[in-house]
């Protein structure tokens, strides 16, 4: 008997649908009706809310993770709609990029991805260049090659991404065309560390590149995944009967992440404050984290944590910008024994260290 297709499943692939094809559909009528007035105003909000963080408060990029110019001409020229649509909404997997969509745990409805996405493009005031959805053929090893020359200092030695984005990312390649990826190359990108390459290149070499870079396609696709309960305020704090740790901190703020490690494996009495997206909590987390997003507004940020001397930890992925504002808005409310884990959540999951909730694809 065929297993019934679930509820949440269902929403999930119609919500998929919806942003290959409706967005398709209204990136051709960007021009003439971007967004109304209502709509454009709560795009900014969202975007001031959830997106300057890490872009800048004037779409500048670079504020935090090297994230790109959301300004650049060559970028926001040539992302497709359902591109930077799906980008927000389902983010990048194993990178600070998160999914903000609902569905996924994030803090923003479809709707409300949509108007960001059409505010965005609108904002960058760039004319939309349409680039050709043809593949594009080239000879990988040369590709690689070139690759490891001219591309694996910023971008990682397998595309993983350092200080630029990652190039083997599933979700990136899911949505980029080879023709989009080219472009890139040959043109660079505006307000970026990211220079053209077309007369460093022969046509021949940014095909072989491009191919190449096609190649570390893995496949990949939004399934929903099954969404955690969220904390009691009763279990806000680990080991409750343990004594309070001893921390050595940085800048009087950071923690190295071994430190924080003993405290658990000693049962010490603390916090620890996961500030990344609820939905990267869902998918994966460190024991005993509970989710205070950094966009949370700073009336609620300290509900249910009590302040009674407990060292109260944070992490995120950038490995400090989403951390360090949310340990602010606790040490302006006269919290005292707060820290940030130095390194993140990314080199806490490469050292070995457990995590619970899910795991990194």
């Amino acid at each position: 008997m065929t297993k019934p297709i679930s509820i949440t499943r269902f929403s999930y692939i119609i919500c998929f649908v919806f942003v290959f094809f409706f967005f398709n559909m209204m990136q051709a009528q960007i021009r003439n009706a971007p967004l109304t007035k209502i709509d454009a105003e709560r795009a900014e909000q969202n975007y001031q809310k959830y997106c300057t963080l890490c872009h800048g408060a004037n779409r500048e990029g670079g504020a935090a993770d090297y994230a790109p110019s959301l300004r650049s001409k060559s970028l926001m020229s040539t992302m497709p709609l359902n591109f930077l649509a799906s980008s927000i909404g389902f983010g990048r997997p194993n990178t600070a990029m998160a999914p903000y969509l609902a569905d996924s745990g994030g803090p923003m409805s479809m709707k409300d991805i949509f108007t960001l996405a059409i505010w965005l493009k609108y904002k960058a005031g760039h004319e939309t260049i349409e680039l050709s959805m043809d593949p594009i053929e080239g000879d990988l090893k040369t590709g690689a090659a070139l690759f490891a020359q001219k591309c694996a200092e910023c971008h990682g030695t397998k595309a993983e991404g350092i200080t630029a984005p990652a190039l083997a990312n599933p979700a990136f390649l899911a949505f980029a065309t080879d023709a989009y990826i080219k472009y890139a190359i040959e043109h660079g990108r505006e307000e970026t560390e990211m220079k053209a390459f077309k007369t460093q290149l022969s046509q021949e070499q940014i095909n072989d590149l491009t191919a190449y870079i096609r190649s570390l396609t893995s496949g990949w696709s939004p399934e929903p995944k099954e969404l955690s309960p969220y904390p009691k305020t009763e279990d806000y704090v680990s080991n409750p009967e343990g004594k309070n740790p001893t921390f050595t901190l940085k800048q009087e703020r950071y923690v190295p992440m071994e430190q924080v490690v003993k405290a658990l494996e000693d049962k010490n009495r603390l916090i620890i404050l996961d500030t990344r997206t609820s939905s990267e909590w869902h998918n994966a987390h460190i024991p005993g984290a509970i989710p205070i997003p950094y966009y949370i507004s700073e009336d609620k940020v300290a509900e249910g944590l009590p302040n009674d001397g407990t060292w109260i930890i944070a992490y995120c992925s950038c490995p400090h910008a989403a951390s360090d504002k949310v340990i602010n808005m606790l040490r302006r409310k006269g919290y005292k024994n707060t820290a940030v884990i130095d390194e993140g959540f990314f080199n806490w999951i490469n050292a070995g260290y457990p995590i619970i909730g899910g795991q990194l694809e």
